[in-house]
């Protein structure tokens, strides 16, 4: 479990990814660019974006910005991209990872993804991945919104196993069977929508659990997350929301609280379901 917001935990492959990050889905870009900065002078050192979320020329510009006041070196910092994949071939995986670096202003990425697995269509796009991977032009690759079942058919013929699975994970959906699956295997689990989207904000469960700490509901949602050793992409472009998401390692959850927010699971998305998510 990490204990400050620079803190690491080692992937498979021996790359070191922080345990908690800034995700900018659904930002503007043009108000990406002061989100990451804000988080990177805040302390966060790792920044998720994706192909389709049409931000990661102000991702990259955030980050510039970003290390010039902080004075950190781009190694300093874990970013993250993802493909974007309806029947991705090859060559158009290995195309849009340029084009993101190049958007970005970066020269590698620390981690690349595949964003969806599609109709069971990612085979080519993986080999893009790991040969990118052997070029040197990424530090790690994995995968985001993989059920089993598309872990399992991965699995068959890859040759580099993926060193994480992105999935969307909160107290409404906390995917125990696709958790021990990846733990079983190696397989870090990272959390997107952590916060449901706010709708999990206003749970009575969590607001008692609240006032005993005297924290906000996102703080212990978030702190659930960070104390059963999950990955943690939250995304928030307010300043004062992206500090307070990032105190969350001066007080700790009883081993029963954590039981009560595990209780509230109901296997309830707030995003696509994988197996019917139709890209079209």
């Amino acid at each position: 479990m990490i204990q400050s917001l620079q803190d690491s935990v080692k992937l498979t492959n021996g790359t070191k990814i922080p345990g908690f990050g800034l995700g900018v889905f659904q930002v503007a870009d043009q108000e990406t660019s002061s989100a990451v900065k804000e988080a990177i002078t805040t302390g966060y050192r790792l920044i998720d974006t994706a192909q389709i979320y049409g931000n990661e020329q102000g991702t990259g510009e955030g980050i510039k910005q970003g290390l010039k006041a902080t004075n950190l070196k781009r190694e300093d910092l874990f970013v993250t991209s993802k493909v974007w994949n309806s029947h991705l071939s090859y060559e158009e995986t290995v195309q849009a990872f340029h084009e993101s670096l190049e958007k970005l202003g970066l020269d590698y990425l620390d981690l690349y993804l595949i964003h969806w697995p599609g109709k069971d269509a990612f085979r080519a796009s993986y080999k893009a991945l790991e040969d990118l991977y052997r070029e040197g032009k990424i530090k790690a690759i994995g995968v985001s919104n993989f059920q089993i079942h598309h872990l399992e058919k991965l699995l068959e013929f890859a040759t580099i196993k993926p060193v994480l699975n992105q999935i969307e994970l909160h107290p409404k959906l906390t995917q125990k069977e696709l958790r021990t699956f990846c733990e079983e295997r190696d397989i870090r689990i990272q959390a997107w929508s952590p916060l449901m989207q706010g709708q999990i904000l206003s749970d009575p469960v969590l607001e008692n659990i609240a006032q005993t700490h005297q924290r906000s509901v996102a703080q212990i949602v978030l702190r659930w997350g960070i104390q059963q050793d999950i990955l943690v992409v939250s995304k928030s472009t307010k300043p004062e929301r992206i500090q307070s998401n990032a105190q969350l390692f001066d007080f700790e959850l009883t081993q029963e609280e954590v039981n009560a927010i595990n209780a509230l699971n109901e296997n309830h998305r707030v995003g696509p379901d994988p197996d019917q998510f139709d890209f079209n």
